[in-house]
């Protein structure tokens, strides 16, 4: 069975390389033709808010879980507590992602809707568990 720090960096790491594939899909799948630009500015509010909001779980729900299990390594609830805050930004970097694929089917560019693959990518990777070690 796999210990919660392997499971996460599993989701990390499948969730990081699926964004390749969406930015791949987009390119195929693409119409080409005069968009609105509407769309794109309300996705991009939507993208700023799953970056805030990433930033918050990681205050409110990792960093106290892992304060925490230094020194109750072996409490299940403190360790499910870490394990669901760090999926749920892999989640929401995710979410940025696939914001950027929609744009990219709706008709935008590439060149528009990059910033949403690489913010989802970088964060994904910046965002990396570290396994709590007990003092």
């Amino acid at each position: 069975m796999l210990s919660a720090t392997q499971l996460v960096r599993f989701v990390q790491v499948a969730m990081a390389a699926s964004i390749p594939l969406y930015a791949a899909v987009g390119q195929l799948a693409a119409r080409h033709h005069a968009v609105d630009s509407t769309p794109f500015h309300v996705l991009s509010f939507v993208a700023f808010s799953l970056v805030g909001a990433t930033i918050v779980v990681r205050r409110s729900l990792v960093l106290p879980s892992e304060a925490m299990l230094h020194f109750k390594a072996n409490d299940t609830l403190v360790i499910d507590r870490w394990k669901t805050g760090y999926i749920l930004m892999y989640a929401m970097c995710e979410a940025l992602a696939l914001l950027g694929l929609v744009l990219r089917l709706i008709g935008f560019s590439l060149g528009h809707v990059w910033g949403f693959y690489l913010g989802g990518f970088v964060l994904l990777l910046l965002f990396t568990p570290r396994a709590p070690q007990p003092r």
